[in-house]
């Protein structure tokens, strides 16, 4: 039985005391201390599992694609100041696999030194959970632990950083030094907090410091909780719980492709919701800056409601590509498209800005519109390569945190 190790104070001894080993490595234990982006610890028989959402939320969740979203740990990393010149982290890993679909590429670890990119390395072994797109079936396949190592790091006092996979359920087992290393206090920086899709979740972006969140708050010269979830931005009520709970200076949700891409909601059903999604958020944080996003382009849905669902023909030619099954006319009765999504977040959030000042509306065509779909489309028509995930990073970040934005400071 493992049990969930909530955000926040927590004893400093003796689980944040590094113990040398008999080998000369300094082993520490994995706390809160350490770790930057994530909502909570869960203790488990490996060692600790990184979570974005908190257990209440998980709960209420009951899902399986949230439950392997929110446990891919995008935009968490490890944070220390160390003399040290390797490190280890031994890792236990479960990476997605699809039946008859090429193998995806094994997650990354981006070490940062002093804020500056130093390295990538790779974890081996781990589980893989294989999902057959046709029948909507999972097969976890157990494996071994992993280590993950970085050598040659210089002989100084230095901020390390280890960003985890965005892409791959990670539980953190040891971490060993060949110095002590001390947990970095927050604080330096403003905090943005970010909610979306599997878009700023990071889906086929290159790395986990590449994704276009993470790369947009390093423009921006702010601290990422990235709570973009793979196919669960749905406007769950416990997702605007724990944005409320959780502390930030700035505050962004990207809403549409997921409700679309469900099938979820209908017109009627949808403005509401989103009021209700921002109305608890405003409940926690009522003046903090808080910016809504509209989708990205994707003719896919622009002018056809969802459900999107796997093309089976490009599955059998090896590829991964989706397909809408809904048809332009069904509009009538209610069901939404992109550009239904993108006028009613750009009239809702005007009828509020009356009120709400800090309330802000970016059209997400401006982050990818059709000029930047004729020269880098969508590989497999929902989800951007990791170009394009350069490019909206680079853009929201002139767009948010530039000179007149939402996030300027």
């Amino acid at each position: 039985m493992s049990t969930s190790v909530p955000h926040g104070p927590r004893d400093p001894a003796p689980e944040t005391t590094p113990t040398p080993s008999a080998e000369g490595w300094v082993t520490t234990p994995l706390t809160e201390e350490l770790l930057r982006g994530a909502l909570e610890l869960e203790r488990t028989a490996q060692g600790v599992q990184p979570h974005r959402l908190p257990a209440r939320a998980r709960a209420q969740g009951a899902d399986g694609q949230l439950n392997m979203a929110e446990a891919q740990p995008s935009g968490v990393r490890l944070v220390f100041r160390t003399r040290a010149t390797a490190v280890e982290l031994d890792a236990l890993r479960t990476k997605m696999a699809y039946e008859g679909a090429p193998p995806r590429p094994d997650g990354r670890y981006d070490l940062l030194i002093d804020g500056e990119p130093a390295g990538q390395a790779q974890v081996t072994g781990g589980n893989v959970m294989l999902m057959d797109m046709a029948t909507g079936s999972a097969d976890l396949r157990p494996g071994p632990v992993g280590t993950v190592r970085f050598t040659g790091l210089p002989d100084r006092d230095k901020r390390v950083e280890i960003w985890l996979p965005h892409n791959e359920m990670t539980q953190l087992v040891a971490l060993r030094t060949d110095a002590p290393v001390a947990p970095v206090a927050g604080g330096d920086r403003r905090v943005w907090l970010h909610h979306g899709s599997s878009i700023s979740h990071g889906s086929d972006a290159a790395s986990p410091t590449t994704t276009w969140p993470a790369l947009a708050a390093s423009h921006g010269g702010v601290d990422l909780v990235n709570l973009g979830l793979a196919g669960s931005a749905l406007l769950d009520p416990f997702t605007a719980r724990a944005m409320r709970d959780t502390p930030a200076d700035l505050i962004s949700v990207k809403i549409g492709i997921n409700l679309v891409n469900a099938d979820l909601l209908r017109l009627r059903a949808f403005v509401p919701a989103v009021h209700g999604f921002l109305d608890t958020i405003r409940d926690g944080r009522p003046t903090t800056p808080l910016l809504v996003v509209s989708p990205i382009l994707c003719p896919l849905h622009e002018d056809t409601p969802g459900p999107s669902v796997p093309d089976l023909s490009a599955i059998g030619e090896g590829r991964l590509r989706f397909a809408a099954m809904g048809k332009p006319e069904e509009r009538a009765a209610g069901k939404l498209t992109l550009n239904v999504i993108r006028e009613e977040l750009a009239r809702l959030v005007e009828q509020r800005a009356a009120d709400d000042p800090n309330l802000y509306y970016l059209d997400g065509r401006e982050l990818y519109g059709e000029a930047d779909h004729a020269e880098l489309p969508l590989p497999d028509a929902l989800h951007p390569d990791a170009a394009t995930h350069r490019r909206i990073g680079e853009r929201f970040a002139k767009l948010a945190f530039g000179d007149g934005g939402p996030f300027a400071g």
